[in-house]
């Protein structure tokens, strides 16, 4: 029976594209056209698989493109003295690197009590059943804000700035700016913790969104509100976040993308650049499922070094476009790329030792 990638199948935080609905645009919709072409006779078993994604809002096209086989990267000469982490800091004193890209997931505010997303038992998705959510996804998902915004307000004010301090790891991406040779950090988290450790606003690309502002949903052009607004509201609980839905003329949430929405267009602005630029990828508790940013791994320039700091190997190169090579034995297979298994707190320090 024909299966998916792994790194598909796990594959269900904001920021996918579609949305979860029936309409033909969405992923379910499109997926009705497809069976309905035939596309699957005797192949019922990828039918259900791309079935169940559809209804997490991954889109089938998506699955479908990712089981083309990953190109293949043209050897190049050994870029790094060792694919460690020594080797990486070794690389930064030696070459002089001032164009760092850091990328950063959920590891790295772990240590600060925020849980990530996928960690059996303790990820956010396991905890959010005490909402009753027809599915753990949905709470991240337009059509279901609409009709029971109060799940997700909630977890907004779970999360809130100023209820978790910054990481050794959010500190540690601050040191790269202060020491002149960051270019730019792009973050997966909500939890605006970057802001919080000291990083500018213009060394950041908060890709799926945070609590630095908020807006009125299904409004054209876009109406915002102060998130100070918005806090002053939750803080009342339902009664306050139903007044201010009456005053604005529709639901008010922070500027976090949510399933069928576009990431901001500072990430579709500058990413390209960026990538290109770097001299070195940091990339720092990511599981780099999550498309279109798990991308930027294969976008680094071809002669910029990449580190993963995460406990488990993540975005290799058979399972992402251009991913990493570290897992690859063999001469002239790896020539820059290192993995340092263990917690960000741990791997910053090191780099930064």
């Amino acid at each position: 029976q024909p299966t998916l990638p792994a790194h598909l199948t796990n594959s269900v935080v904001p920021a996918m594209s579609g949305s979860t609905g029936d309409d033909a645009e969405s992923p379910l919709g499109f997926l009705r056209q497809l069976q309905e072409s035939g596309m699957f006779a005797g192949k019922e078993a990828l039918l259900e698989q791309l079935r169940t994604l559809a209804e997490r809002g991954v889109h089938p096209l998506e699955v479908l493109q990712s089981r083309r086989k990953p190109p293949e990267e043209e050897p190049m000469d050994q870029v790094l003295p060792s694919f460690d982490i020594e080797g990486v800091a070794r690389y930064i004193a030696e070459k002089g690197c001032r164009q760092v890209v850091v990328m950063c997931g959920a590891g790295i505010s772990t240590s600060a009590g925020i849980p990530d997303f996928r960690t059996p038992g303790t990820g956010l998705y396991d905890n959010l059943q005490r909402f009753n959510l027809p599915v753990a996804e949905a709470i991240f998902e337009l059509n279901f804000f609409r009709q029971n915004p109060g799940a997700f307000y909630e977890l907004c004010r779970d999360m809130w700035p100023g209820n978790y301090s910054p990481t050794p790891a959010h500190y540690f991406i601050r040191l790269l700016h202060e020491k002149g040779i960051l270019l730019r950090c792009y973050s997966q988290n909500i939890d605006s913790l970057e802001s919080a450790a000291g990083l500018p606003a213009e060394r950041l690309v908060a890709a799926h969104g945070n609590f630095d502002s908020a807006h009125v949903i299904d409004t054209t052009p876009e109406v915002k509100v102060d998130i100070s607004e918005l806090k002053a509201a939750l803080d009342k609980g339902e009664e306050g976040w139903k007044q201010l839905r009456d005053e604005k003329g529709g639901l008010v949430k922070p500027k976090i993308v949510f399933f069928g929405e576009d990431l901001g267009e500072r990430f579709l602005k500058l990413h390209q650049a960026d990538l290109a630029r770097c001299d070195l990828l940091i990339v720092l508790g990511t599981s780099l499922v999550v498309q279109p940013f798990a991308g930027l791994v294969g976008r680094a320039s071809r002669t910029a070094p990449r580190l993963l700091v995460n406990r488990d190997a993540a975005g290799t190169c058979d399972k992402l476009a251009l991913g990493f090579r570290f897992h690859l034995e063999g001469e002239g297979k790896n020539w820059r790329d290192a993995w340092f298994q263990g917690d960000c707190d741990a791997g910053c320090r090191k780099i930064a030792e």
